[in-house]
């Protein structure tokens, strides 16, 4: 039954390529890509913004039943964590609610609402919410479609939280300034 064969074959690469390749290249272990984003108050960002730093990119829709549990726990676990590192910010799909209707919900939220978010990061299969998770060093330690629970928040989240975040490099060394030497038609004592 070769063509059988084939056909399990067609569906192991077909379920399976996602996990090797994600939202256009990105991978899971690798550098994340940069992106450029506008928040709801106006503000411009960009993976460089957050050096140092364990960046959850979360993805949701108003329409989703699971984002709209996922979101108070992001936002609450963000605000007990930022101190320790963690970044949050929450993208909508375009397929939400208009941005004028969400303006309130993101006024009161600690994690910042994106407006605009220009990149490679989109949802996974269609699927909200998804989730990216970049380390401090920005490499792509997680992403998935489907929402976290406190425990596996903690089970992605906590041992990033602990690696420390990468130290700068030191500062060039400066030479000595040059020592003066006498001009040749200087005077020499003898």
């Amino acid at each position: 039954m070769p063509n059988a064969n084939l056909q399990f074959s067609l569906l192991v690469i077909w379920f399976m390529g996602p996990s090797i390749t994600l939202a256009r290249d990105i991978r899971v272990n690798e550098p994340a890509p940069d992106f450029h984003a506008t928040t709801f108050d106006g503000r411009k960002i960009s993976l460089a913004d957050y050096k140092g730093r364990v960046l959850v990119i979360n993805f949701w829709a108003t329409w989703c039943v699971p984002c709209r549990e996922e979101l108070p726990l992001l936002d609450a676990y963000y605000a007990l964590q930022k101190k320790r590192g963690l970044e949050v910010i929450a993208v909508t799909t375009e397929d939400s609610a208009p941005p004028s209707k969400l303006k309130e919900l993101a006024a009161a939220a600690h994690i910042p609402f994106i407006l605009e978010l220009k990149g490679p990061y989109s949802t996974l299969h269609g699927g909200v919410p998804t989730n990216y998770v970049i380390d401090r060093r920005g490499i792509v330690r997680f992403a998935k479609a489907g929402a976290f629970t406190l425990d596996s928040l903690n089970e992605v989240l906590v041992p990033l939280l602990r690696e420390p975040a990468p130290q700068a490099p030191p500062p060039a060394e400066q030479a000595d300034p040059p020592t003066p030497q006498p001009s040749p038609q200087a005077p020499t004592l003898q």
